[in-house]
């Protein structure tokens, strides 16, 4: 689409190398673009070059660093699908695969760091963790009974998605239950946002609108957990040691 002699992108924003060429040109005559649409013409622009596999680094990338949200890349996918430019389950199966692989590169991490060393950091640390030995036991025997429903649920939540193989790998879950269900949540994942920008098509930002206040509010909500917990830490150790002297 075309605007004022620029090419916009499907998201009514500029593509990336305009948006580049915008700011360093000093022109002014139109609109700029704000650091959301650059990212945005970004995302789709390595989505048209690369196809599948700019997809599939995207997703990647995206459980390494957050700052790519996978709400913005799979739906502008969806939208490339509708156009007819990537074929839908090939698609859908490059997102899962990108996001699976991220999510795993973050268990191995956890795994090698092991329940020993965090035992010892419980110890040295153990306010700034908010971490108590019984707490390690308890997420243990927790993700011992139900840890692969733990993994699914936390691949469908924003924020949570991300972080959700660490207490699973320091938890030791085996790998087949880890890969399973860590699969299923994000083929979900991906599979429902791709099918809404190729709905929604160029309207596709209001999964932003929908999906970034429930980020922010879950992570608040972490905030308070965490600031709740430093707080009281200092009676539950002093409870777990009485216990542990009865």
């Amino acid at each position: 689409m075309y605007a004022g002699g620029r090419r916009y992108t499907a998201r009514g924003g500029f593509t990336c190398r305009e948006a580049v060429a915008y700011t360093g040109s000093g022109d002014r005559s139109g609109a700029e673009p704000s650091g959301s649409e650059f990212v945005d013409a970004a995302i789709e622009q390595l989505i048209e070059n690369a196809g599948l596999f700019g997809v599939f680094l995207l997703m990647f990338v995206e459980n390494i660093f957050p700052p790519i949200p996978s709400e913005v890349v799979m739906p502008l996918a969806g939208y490339a699908a509708a156009r007819g430019d990537l074929p839908i389950i090939p698609l859908v199966l490059a997102g899962t695969m990108g996001s699976l692989a991220g999510a795993t590169l973050w268990f191995v991490v956890a795994r090698r760091f092991g329940e020993a060393r965090l035992r010892r950091w419980a110890d040295r640390f153990g306010r700034v963790l908010t971490l108590t030995q019984r707490d390690i036991d308890r997420a243990n025997a927790l993700f011992l009974r139900r840890g692969h429903l733990i993994v699914l649920a936390g691949r469908l939540v924003p924020a949570i998605r991300t972080v959700i193989s660490v207490p699973a790998g320091l938890a030791g879950m085996s790998w087949g239950t880890f890969l399973l269900y860590s699969f299923i949540g994000s083929l979900v994942w991906t599979g429902a946002l791709m099918m809404a920008g190729y709905w929604l098509g160029s309207g596709s930002e209001a999964i932003d609108a929908v999906v970034g206040p429930v980020s922010i509010a879950i992570v608040a909500v972490c905030v308070v957990v965490y600031v709740v917990r430093v707080i009281s830490y200092p009676r539950r150790r002093r409870r777990e040691e009485a216990s542990a002297k009865a």
